[in-house]
C-alpha cells in the first residue's frame, strides 16, 4: 500500500497512518507539500490519482486509489477489531464519521489550519472556533453519558474512536477547550496497542 498524505501534520492523513500502525500493514509513504502555491496535491501527476486534489489518498496493492479519510479507515477497518459487526453498533460508529466530517473536521481541523498555516482571509475566524467548540462540547456530553462512556460507541475502541481522535488530539494547541472526559478519552487513545503520535509540523509553526 501507498499512502499520499501532506509535509504539515493533517488529522485526516494521521487517521489512516494511526489506523495502519494498529494493524501492522507496511506501507510506502509520499509526502506533498500543501502549503505551496501552487500546492503539491494539484499537480497534474497527483490529480491523475485524485482528481479532488486532496489527501490522504491510499493506494491499494491492486493499484485501487480510495479517497476521503473516513472512507479509507473503513475500507482498511472491515473485517477487523475496530468496526462492529453487530448491525447498531456498526451503524453508530458511521453516525460518528458522518459527525467528525460534517461537524467536527470543517471547524476544528480548519480552524487549526487557518491559525498556523492558511489565515483567516476567508473564514470567520470567531464562528469557525465556536462551532469548533460546539462540537467539542458534544465529544464531551456523550463520553460522560450513561455514567461515562470509555469509547464512542460499545465498549470497545473503534474507527469512530479514530475518527475523531484525529483533530482532537491537537484541539488544545489551537485555543480550543477540552473537558475532562474528552481528556480522558484521549489518554485511553493514547494508550492502545500500536499507537502512533501524530507528526510534529517541519514548518515549526504549530506547536505541539
Amino acid at each position: 500500500m501507498h499512502l499520499y498524505e501532506s509535509n504539515v501534520p493533517s488529522g485526516n492523513a494521521y487517521k489512516v497512518t494511526l489506523l495502519l500502525s494498529h494493524l501492522g500493514i507496511d506501507h510506502q509513504k509520499t509526502t506533498l507539500d500543501i502549503t505551496a502555491t501552487p500546492s503539491e496535491s494539484r499537480s497534474a501527476e497527483f490529480l491523475a490519482i485524485n482528481p479532488n486534489g486532496r489527501i490522504p489518498v491510499l493506494v491499494l496493492d491492486n493499484g485501487v486509489a480510495l479517497a476521503e479519510s473516513n472512507a479509507i479507515i473503513y475500507y482498511l477497518a472491515s473485517g477487523t477489531r475496530f468496526f462492529p459487526e453487530d448491525r447498531l453498533e456498526s451503524t453508530q460508529v458511521l453516525q460518528w464519521l458522518f459527525f467528525e466530517q460534517n461537524t467536527h473536521e470543517p471547524y476544528v481541523a480548519v480552524y487549526k489550519w487557518c491559525k498556523f498555516w492558511g489565515g483567516f482571509g476567508i473564514r470567520d475566524e470567531a464562528d469557525t472556533k465556536r462551532r469548533g467548540q460546539e462540537a467539542l462540547g458534544t465529544m464531551e456530553v456523550h463520553l460522560g453519558g450513561g455514567g461515562g462512556r470509555k469509547w464512542f460507541v460499545g465498549e470497545r475502541y473503534t474507527i469512530a474512536d479514530i475518527a475523531l481522535y484525529g483533530y482532537t488530539c491537537t484541539a488544545e494547541c489551537s485555543g480550543f477547550e477540552i473537558g475532562e472526559n474528552v481528556r480522558g478519552w484521549l489518554e485511553r487513545v493514547e494508550a492502545e496497542q500500536g499507537y502512533v503520535r501524530l507528526k510534529k509540523d517541519p514548518l515549526g509553526k504549530c506547536p505541539y
